[in-house]
């Protein structure tokens, strides 16, 4: 088989890599919506490690969750030859990383309002 040279960020959405062609990454509703469930998986995830989230929208773990994935791809890639499970690892890492710093930089605003009138 024709070897195909992929971003290295797309190690953490192999689903996606796999329907990439000869010309690299075509975006396709499917490959976006695709994106997004990955996103949201990986966000969930992250959610379910990392404690104190309670008021973090959903639309922010699906952020939290792609940002997360196409970090950790790329940190997997960067550092693993051989990527195949390392990347899934590396992401849920990167973003629950993510989903501390994001819970940590909104526990003022979610959930109790300070200084509202």
């Amino acid at each position: 088989m024709k070897d195909r040279a992929y971003p290295v960020a797309l190690g953490a959405l192999p689903l996606v890599a796999q329907g990439a062609g000869d010309d690299g990454l075509r975006l396709t509703l499917g490959s976006i919506l695709l994106y997004i469930l990955i996103g949201a998986v990986i966000g969930v995830i992250a959610r379910l490690i990392i404690s104190g989230t309670g008021g973090m929208s959903w639309v922010v773990t699906i952020v939290v969750g792609i940002v997360g994935a196409l970090i950790g791809g790329w940190l997997a890639g960067a550092i693993f030859e051989e990527t195949e499970g390392v990347d899934w690892i590396a992401s849920i890492l990167v973003a629950a990383l993510l989903v501390w710093i994001v819970a940590r930089a909104g526990a003022g605003r979610w959930g109790t309002r300070r200084g509202a009138l």
